[in-house]
């Protein structure tokens, strides 16, 4: 089974577990931040690895990447990437005006920090989601935070993800605080035999396409 595959109804319902997942990190990080912030998906999309880049825009463009491996009866690897300028102004709402760097483009240790927090309750909210609508027992890493060209990181990451798949499942996330508007990528790949697990536990196994031509079985 290839995520290539999927169905639209077994994308509908990934994306219905990722808005509760988002949901939940918009609560969280209205606790933290102390500030009114909305988060939904969009769109769920399928992408090639080779592909990545071209969708998220130039290789020169600068991101933040957050990168962990999720482990127990479904394990993937999840990679999160958002623009430089809205990392920073995330990481400003959680810092005190003291502590803020005087060039607002610099990322500093406190900026760093600030972002891996913000990372972590981004991608947690997404594993706590599916395990909690699934049933299955998912435990992820401490993530890893990298800031550097798009391109850079996807060439460092891809090595990784490329070993399970060559396709990633693109989770679009849009987040909103202090009416500014926050773009995320969300991407999952999941190791080999995860896939069926998962569509398995969210009730969609069923609806899997017939790819060798013949009359799918009643």
């Amino acid at each position: 089974m290839s995520l290539r595959h999927l169905t639209s109804l077994q994308k509908d319902a990934i994306k219905e577990v990722s808005n509760i997942g988002a949901a939940h990190a918009a609560t969280v990080l209205h606790q933290l931040l102390g500030e009114k912030v909305s988060m939904t998906v969009p769109e769920v999309s399928v992408v090639a690895l080779s592909d990545i880049c071209d969708v998220l825009g130039q290789p020169e463009d600068p991101m933040i990447g957050v990168y962990l491996r999720v482990f127990g009866d479904a394990p993937s690897k999840n990679l999160y990437l958002f623009p430089r300028e809205e990392a920073l102004f995330l990481a400003g709402l959680l810092l005190a005006e003291e502590d803020r760097q005087d060039n607002e483009d610099t990322l500093g240790e406190l900026e760093v920090s600030a972002l891996k927090e913000i990372g972590n309750i981004l991608t947690g909210a997404y594993v706590y989601a599916f395990s909690s609508f699934t049933g299955l027992n998912m435990l992820s890493s401490v993530p890893a935070l990298t800031f550097d060209m798009v391109g850079a990181i996807l060439n460092t990451v891809l090595v990784d993800l490329g070993a399970t798949d060559d396709y990633a499942l693109l989770i679009e996330t849009k987040l909103t605080a202090c009416e500014v508007n926050i773009t995320g990528h969300f991407f999952l790949v999941p190791d080999p035999g995860t896939l069926p697990i998962i569509l398995d536990a969210l009730g969609v196994k069923g609806q899997w396409p017939n790819t060798s031509g013949s009359e799918c079985p009643k």
